[in-house]
């Protein structure tokens, strides 16, 4: 049983029964007529059944929807299907149309009955997906986890943004890795049985990484972390489960490319035996310090846990402090976890066929950290304020955090991962006054739980700000928060004299301040020039230039020390008569270019 989301509508999930029927919630209220009826169209028994489905994100538009399944063959089949048009509420089932594969057929060959996967999600690049198991048996005693030839063992990747007269129903993305081969709609290779996978979804502030937790055999359950975007990978199957080679499988065949990439977290049958994947929670209910963390379960041992991510630079992740929640949720027979449309969490309780949401955050005594400022995806101008809060539970005579360090790490675009190493931003100030934080966790000691600080320096471009706070009890960075943010170019120039509409002598000053916080030292600006244009129209003329910046300690008190030297001043001589139009354009030493300010409309008697 598996709940999905619309993402077109919040007010309707599915309920996807492995007996063969779809049935649909609409605001709370489980249907009670099937939205999907394929119980004659399929085998069931052990892992068969049908097992998955996916809605697009026009869905509403293309009234089109995916199913995973086993047909009475046993052989895995996915196919697409439409809402009816006299009632969107349910599916035509006349609408059937099975994908067809680089194997020629329109279904994948299941040589067992078990390790059928099941899982298909439309990722953030619009692409279907569509986890692979290994065909099942024990051992994959064919070894096509590793067959290049074989698309079990595999996660899939395919473009359903067809027409509906495609002959196989969909295309082969540009960038698929393994495009020119005969089975271009391999992904990545090396999977048992992924029980489950999914996206950290970048509109809700996550990286867009896939991860996939893949059932072991004998030994080890594990948790496969992929950046967005990075196919091709091999995750070892059959060759190694886990980190681990495999006990009992021959060296020969090996696996078919290397490097082989570890699993970001692992555990052994000693405390679990079939891992069920979840998703890296970005609600809002459970409290900012679950955000961000990833939820999983392990079905035979009825256990619920959670893991925090931190991603590096390059965009991989490690995975540390795993917290057990089976006492606060209870212990339960998870089949798979689903998310709502706002990002809320919920699994599915086999044993007694139940969907739970997990409404109540888990209680918890951890360094807590909120970046207020910026928000997330907002455009900012350099010098901008970061900042918020960070307290630890614990603490009883101070917020418990002492010091927060602040690092940039450029991304491609908000909600991508990182792409090059991170500049060191600064270090707040801490101490200051938050009386809201006091009371919302009802402890004086918090009162001084804000740090803030001017950011400047960084080269116009996508970042993500990454805030550490050192934890007074552990003398570790142990709290972190994360802010996606665009800096946009930016020259502050401004004019003090002449004043707006004033009447000057043919000999005249222009002066003001400039300075471009994009500049890693110094004001940021190396020259300045002034036009002016007559009013009525005409040729532009030039009143002067330069270089030299004097001392505005007005300006250093607002913006920080280093751009006091930014005061300028222009001397225009032998202005004709008539009424002129001042421009004052600052050139940019972070960019080379100039930006102007103005106009500045004056009187030449």
């Amino acid at each position: 049983m598996a709940f999905v989301q619309d993402p077109a509508d919040p007010t309707i999930q599915y309920v996807v029964q492995q007996g063969g029927r779809i049935r649909l919630i609409r605001n709370g209220a489980l249907q009670t007529t099937p939205f999907l009826d394929l119980t004659s169209a399929i085998s069931t028994g052990g892992e068969r059944g049908l097992l998955g489905m996916a809605l697009p994100p026009n869905d509403t538009t293309s009234g089109r929807f995916f199913v995973n399944f086993t047909n009475p063959q046993g052989h895995t089949v996915i196919a697409r299907f439409k809402r009816s048009t006299t009632n969107p509420l349910v599916a035509d089932p006349l609408t059937r149309f099975d994908l067809r594969w680089s194997t020629g057929n329109p279904y994948i060959v299941q040589p067992y009955s078990n390790h059928n996967g099941g899982t298909i999600i439309f990722g953030p690049d619009g692409n279907l997906y569509i986890g692979m198991g290994d065909g099942g048996s024990g051992n994959d005693p064919e070894h096509r986890a590793q067959d290049p030839a074989e698309l079990l063992g595999k996660m899939l990747r395919i473009d359903v943004s067809v027409p509906d007269s495609d002959p196989n129903g969909f295309a082969i993305p540009a960038d698929n890795p393994f495009r020119n081969t005969s089975r271009p709609e391999i992904w990545s290779f090396g999977l048992r049985n992924p029980w489950k996978f999914s996206f950290d979804d970048p509109a809700r502030g996550g990286t867009g990484a896939m991860i996939v937790a893949d059932v072991g055999q004998n030994s080890w359950e594990e948790i496969d972390y992929e950046p967005a975007g990075r196919g091709g990978l091999n995750y070892g199957w059959r060759n190694r489960e886990g980190a681990h080679p495999t006990p009992n499988v021959p060296l020969t065949p090996g696996p078919a490319f290397t490097p082989l990439v570890d699993p970001i977290f692992e555990y052994s049958h000693q405390v679990g035996f079939s891992v069920t994947g979840g998703y890296v929670y970005r609600g809002s209910t459970l409290g900012i310090a679950y955000r961000g963390r990833y939820f999983f379960a392990d079905f035979v041992a009825s256990k619920i846990w959670s893991l925090a991510l931190t991603v590096s630079a390059s965009g991989d992740a490690t995975a540390s402090d795993l917290r057990d929640h089976t006492a606060e949720l209870g212990p339960a027979g998870v089949s798979s976890f689903g998310v709502d449309a706002a990002g809320e969490l919920y699994f599915v309780n086999l044993n007694n066929g139940t969907i739970v949401r997990i409404g109540a955050s888990p209680s918890a005594n951890q360094p807590l950290m909120n970046l207020d400022t910026p928000r997330q995806g907002q455009t900012v101008v350099q010098p901008f304020a970061i900042g918020g809060w960070a307290l630890d539970p614990l603490a009883t005579s101070s917020p418990g955090v002492s010091a927060v360090h602040v690092w940039a790490y450029p991304v491609s675009a908000i909600g991508q991962a990182p792409s090059s190493a991170p500049f060191f931003v600064g270090a707040t100030q801490t101490g200051l006054q938050r009386p809201d934080v006091a009371q919302a966790f009802g402890g004086s000691q918090f009162a001084t739980a804000g740090f803030g600080l001017l950011a400047d320096g960084l080269a116009p471009g996508a970042y993500r700000l990454a805030a550490f706070g050192l934890v007074e009890s552990s003398g570790m960075f142990g709290v972190l928060s994360t802010v996606d943010v665009v800096i946009q170019a930016h020259t502050f120039i401004a004019v003090d004299t002449p004043v707006q509409g004033s009447t000057v002598n043919p000999t005249f000053l222009i002066g003001g301040w400039a300075f471009d916080a994009a500049a890693s030292s110094g004001n940021g600006v190396d020259a300045i020039h002034v036009w002016a244009v007559p009013a009525a129209g005409g040729s532009f003329r030039f009143l002067g230039d330069t270089t030299t910046f004097a001392d505005r300690a007005d300006v250093g008190a607002a913006f920080g020390a280093r751009f006091t030297r930014s005061g300028y001043s222009v001397v225009a001589s032998a202005v004709p008569s008539g009424t002129w139009d001042v421009y004052v354009y600052a050139r940019s030493t972070a960019t080379g270019q100039f930006q102007v300010a103005g106009p500045v409309r004056i009187i030449v008697p």
